[in-house]
């Protein structure tokens, strides 16, 4: 399968010294955690050194598959096609957004997103070493069978996240009759929060309709003061320790399971569910009544 087109390279470029100029003027306000910063960069560097090293993950291997099995051909020769694209990588990514944190497999790789304990510009791309093993690509496979170049889809899933960089700041207000259109900073903050008024949440990338349409979006309140990260905070910053624990603990309950419905359910099912005195989204807001 194709990769994707080298105009994509410069992004990191820009990312790292926008990054860097918010973490200079929020240090100059009073706090900015460095620490944290260097860890996200440390992700990013490593994810990029492992798709050389390894670049056919699940999702390349499967998209391409699925273009050799295409029902259509389409060219991006109009309008409407773009408009396709755009509107169908949406629904693309909130299915796969919402899979991310709703499907324990699909959450320990997403779950390294989520583990500052702090919201910046850095967040944006501590994004997991563990993508490209894991399938998420294959929450656009829909886009490919239906015709659109795999490299094409991927790069449109790109922008999608480039776009999203900006909304990782706790410093940009509401922004009016956008918020009932697009993902903002606002929505975002929503969405990266620990409190239980806000867990799973704001799924969208570009586009918040999609939420709005399936009941999952969720406003920030000005009474509720957001805390950032895991419910279960991260205590440090060992790199390996936030890649790898959600994995480690998810093959541990695996293994303890005792039976092959329930190492399934441990695989499919909300983080933090168990058998009994779970404490998925679910368990803890029942708990709360």
């Amino acid at each position: 399968m194709e990769s994707l087109p080298r105009e994509f390279i410069w992004i990191p470029v820009i990312v790292l010294l926008c990054s860097l100029a918010e973490a200079v003027v929020l240090s100059m306000r009073g706090h900015y955690d460095w620490r944290a910063a260097a860890v996200s960069v440390l992700d990013m560097l490593g994810r990029n050194a492992l798709r050389y090293l390894l670049p056919l993950g699940l999702g390349a291997v499967v998209l391409g598959w699925v273009w050799q099995h295409r029902i259509a051909t389409v060219p991006l020769n109009n309008i409407w096609a773009f408009v396709l694209l755009f509107f169908g990588q949406e629904l693309c990514y909130y299915g796969y957004h919402r899979a991310a944190h709703r499907v324990r497999f699909f959450w320990a790789t997403h779950s390294v997103h989520h583990s500052p304990n702090d919201l910046t510009l850095a967040a944006a791309y501590r994004l997991s070493w563990t993508g490209a093993l894991s399938g998420s690509a294959l929450f656009f496979a829909p886009l490919v069978w239906l015709g659109f170049k795999p490299v094409t889809v991927l790069s449109v899933v790109a922008l999608n996240l480039l776009y999203q960089f900006w909304i990782h700041a706790t410093w940009i207000p509401k922004l009016g009759f956008l918020e009932h259109v697009l993902n903002t900073p606002s929505a975002h903050r929503v969405h990266h929060a620990s409190n239980l008024e806000y867990l799973d949440g704001n799924y969208g990338g570009v586009l918040i309709i999609f939420d709005k349409l399936f009941g999952t979006y969720i406003p920030e309140r000005d009474d509720i003061a957001i805390a950032y990260g895991w419910v279960k905070p991260v205590q440090g910053y060992n790199l390996l320790k936030i890649e790898f624990t959600q994995w480690l603990e998810l093959a541990r309950d695996v293994w303890h399971a005792p039976s092959l419905a329930q190492k399934i359910k441990h695989l499919v099912k909300p983080p933090g569910w168990q058998p009994i005195n779970g404490e998925t989204t679910e368990d803890l807001r029942a708990r709360a009544l």
